[in-house]
């Protein structure tokens, strides 16, 4: 599979998940770190501090906030079919 996701650094759990899953995690710190993913984890909370809103990516931005690892993934799998 070895799709690349961008989990935000607070969100460990999810990262821990979606590597069990065999996704190729990669800490999203700044803009950079959204391209070339197939898929962005955020929790909302900083978007705006981050620029998510500029990113010019066609990856699926998934907000992590009330989900939990589990359900963040299943969103994962449904957004990057």
């Amino acid at each position: 599979m070895n799709k690349k996701i961008a989990v935000e650094q607070s969100l460990t759990n999810v990262s821990d998940a979606l590597r069990e899953k065999g996704y190729d995690v990669v800490e999203l710190k700044s803009a950079a770190d959204a391209e070339n993913c197939s898929a962005c984890v955020v929790t909302g909370i900083d978007n705006n501090v981050m620029g998510m809103q500029d990113v010019s990516t066609k990856a699926p931005v998934i907000e992590a906030s009330g989900l939990s690892a589990d359900e963040v993934c299943q969103q994962v799998e449904q957004r990057i079919q």
